[in-house]
């Protein structure tokens, strides 16, 4: 299972979380998309709260483990109009992955940057993004 797909993982069990995004959490694919995501959008094809998950470069970790790495991750939080659903999201998944140790070989996951309020122009749709770095074992 990949770092992403484990993150998914831990986000589904949240069932506050999960009730705000309506649309899904959504892992191993470019962007959100009526194609790649279809379960994201409502029956008149507008977005629906939801949540996308990309991992990032892995680095080197100078930790004294061989096979030890630290890897970022961004998970892009999606919402039609306004930040009311997606706001309170981010919050519960700040809660949910920081600090924590989700599955066997990560170490620890460590918060690094909040984006707050921004717009994705080609889906016509608020945007807003936490990105963090998973300490683990490649």
């Amino acid at each position: 299972m990949s770092l992403g797909d484990s993150i998914k993982s831990e986000l589904e069990t949240d069932t506050a979380l999960m009730a705000l995004l309506s649309g899904g959490v959504h892992v191993g694919i470019e962007e959100i998309n009526r194609t790649t995501a279809a379960s994201a959008f409502d029956g008149n094809k507008e977005i629906l709260p939801c949540a996308l998950i990309k991992e990032g470069v892995e680095l080197p970790l100078r930790s004294g483990y061989l096979r030890a790495v630290n890897q970022p991750f961004t998970i892009y939080f999606y919402q039609r109009q306004g930040y009311d659903v997606i706001g309170p999201a981010m919050d519960l998944a700040y809660n949910d992955l920081n600090e924590q140790k989700i599955v066997s070989g990560v170490w620890n996951i460590e918060f690094d940057i909040r984006v707050n309020q921004q717009r994705d122009t080609a889906l016509d749709c608020a945007l807003g993004s936490l990105r963090f770095v998973a300490k683990r074992l490649r």
